[in-house]
């Protein structure tokens, strides 16, 4: 049984960082990708980033450039650090486990992040 738990979401002011944690508990032996997605208030859910057990990362276009994914093994964590924030990125932000084909096997319970302008 794998668990997902975020941390490090909060209010910051435009234009500030946010580094998200997603502690990883359990067996992840089958696990191939991890993902962080976002939802905004009153919109679908969107992948923001995935990274691969080989280290190949992906970027939505909607944070390319202002995000890193990344993964610290020796503590079972997969982080996301997100720069230049907009009030825009106000969202819930969730940790993924996914399926060879990328679809979602695990979700976390999430993590508000709040940019004021």
């Amino acid at each position: 049984q794998v668990q997902l738990v975020e941390s490090g979401g909060g209010l910051v002011q435009a234009g500030g960082s946010l580094r998200l944690s997603c502690a990883v508990a359990g067996n992840t032996f089958s696990i191939n990708t991890w993902g962080w997605y976002r939802q905004a208030p009153g919109k679908q859910r969107e992948l923001v980033a995935t990274m691969s057990s080989g280290r190949s990362t992906y970027y939505a276009d909607s944070m390319k450039g202002r995000v890193t994914i990344s993964r610290d093994n020796a503590k079972n964590t997969v982080y996301l650090q997100m720069n230049s924030l907009t009030p825009e990125d106000t969202a819930v932000y969730y940790c993924a486990a996914l399926r060879p084909s990328l679809s979602v096997l695990l979700w976390g319970q999430g993590t508000q992040v709040t940019v004021s302008s």
